[in-house]
């Protein structure tokens, strides 16, 4: 059975976002714990400021950051509450493919 906690629905725009190469990379910078602004996010890359905005509120719409304000910047802090359920539901379809896997094994021995 699959994790009720992460609905199919939620989980697909959650992986879709994750399928992007830049937003996967921003998850990775941000999943030490430390919050950043958008200028550090996009130091020793090739994106513009712009383009790390756009990919942030992307991941921020699917619950996987969140932002809070600073002064005049914004902080983006990976949510991970989030990445555990999404670690949840890969986990438990895991499981079922394994269950069914070995319901094949057992028919065709």
């Amino acid at each position: 059975m699959l994790n009720p906690s992460l609905s199919p629905d939620a989980a697909a725009p959650l992986f879709a976002a994750l399928g992007d190469p830049t937003r996967l990379s921003l998850v990775r910078r941000l999943s030490d714990g430390e919050a950043r602004s958008i200028a550090r996010l996009s130091e020793d890359t090739d994106l513009t400021r712009q383009a790390v905005t756009k990919h942030l509120k992307v991941l921020e719409g699917v619950g996987l950051v969140s932002s809070t304000r600073s002064g005049r910047e914004s902080l983006f802090a990976l949510q991970p509450e989030t990445v555990g359920a999404a670690r949840d539901y890969l986990a438990s379809v895991s499981r079922q493919w394994d269950d069914a896997l070995g319901r094949l094994r057992a028919f065709v021995e």
